[in-house]
């Protein structure tokens, strides 16, 4: 059976646009049965020329092992693939995992670009920390670009709700503190003005968004929400990426992770539900 459903709405896409769509989505419980192929291509699109290196069919496994936390959104039922996920995973507990010691070690390299946050991240992620009881949470939150971002609040509420109720059990789920790993894409100057353009060409619906300017922005708009609430910020390239041309458009897309201390986790619930509701 389905978590919730959310069907029939006006939503707003990733990328600013308001349409009206005819859509019944589904929230379901991680499902090892069937999700593995789809949540691994959603790791391979969020971790790109970097995936091999992360492991990301172990990855894959790890996120269906715990179906009790977590959920799906799919468009044509329980057999279906997926087109987004969320889900929480702890770096301490599975530290032997293929997977959480390569992500570990990727998150330590790339928050060497920011002193304060690889030397907050060594003392929960270095060998001293993760003998430590300060748990930390590692948020795995991706789906298909063309997923209207309204859908996040109430999969976030059921995330929350999910966590409480395995911490009651004495799960292991208790954290001190959660780690955001994310996209983030850059414009030039010249491509920012030519979407400018291309939107004021367009018939736009009021109150749609306007074209991203030039600079770093997170893929996923409700980043800009939880990045309120964290102690510590650091954007770092790909390990392995392919540098554009000076005649291909496209995106510059790199990454961005943020340390959040756990008592903030439901402001951010909130945040996110407050900023993007379901359109009445």
């Amino acid at each position: 059976m389905s978590k919730r459903k959310q069907e029939d709405q006006e939503l707003e896409s990733d990328d600013g646009d308001v349409s009206l769509v005819d859509v019944d989505f589904d929230f379901f419980d991680p499902n090892p049965e069937v999700d593995y192929l789809a949540i691994k291509r959603l790791a391979n699109q969020l971790f790109q020329g970097d995936a091999e290196q992360l492991q990301v069919h172990d990855l894959t496994d790890l996120i269906l092992s715990q179906p009790r936390v977590g959920t799906t959104i799919k468009c044509d039922g329980k057999e279906s693939d997926p087109y987004a996920v969320l889900t929480v995973l702890n770096l301490q507990r599975h530290q032997d995992r293929p997977c959480i010691k390569a992500i570990t070690e990727y998150a330590l390299k790339g928050s060497g670009m920011n002193d304060k946050f690889h030397a907050a991240l060594h003392e929960l992620l270095g060998p001293a920390g993760l003998q430590s009881a300060n748990h930390v949470g590692l948020v795995f939150s991706e789906r298909l670009i063309n997923m209207p971002v309204q859908l996040m609040p109430p999969t976030y509420r059921m995330l929350e709700e999910e966590l409480r109720w395995a911490v009651e059990d004495n799960e292991p789920f208790r954290f001190s503190h959660y780690l955001f790993i994310s996209q983030t894409y850059r414009l030039s100057s010249e491509e920012a003005a030519e979407l400018e353009a291309t939107a004021s060409r367009s018939k736009r619906q009021k109150g749609a968004s306007k074209p991203k300017q030039e600079g770093v922005t997170p893929v996923h708009p409700e980043d800009e929400e939880i990045a309120q609430f964290a102690t510590h910020i650091v954007d770092f390239p790909y390990t392995n990426t392919q540098p554009r041309d000076n005649e291909s458009f496209g995106l510059d897309t790199s990454l961005r992770m943020m340390l959040v201390p756990a008592e903030r986790f439901p402001q951010i619930v909130q945040a996110i539900a407050e900023t993007y509701p379901a359109p009445s």
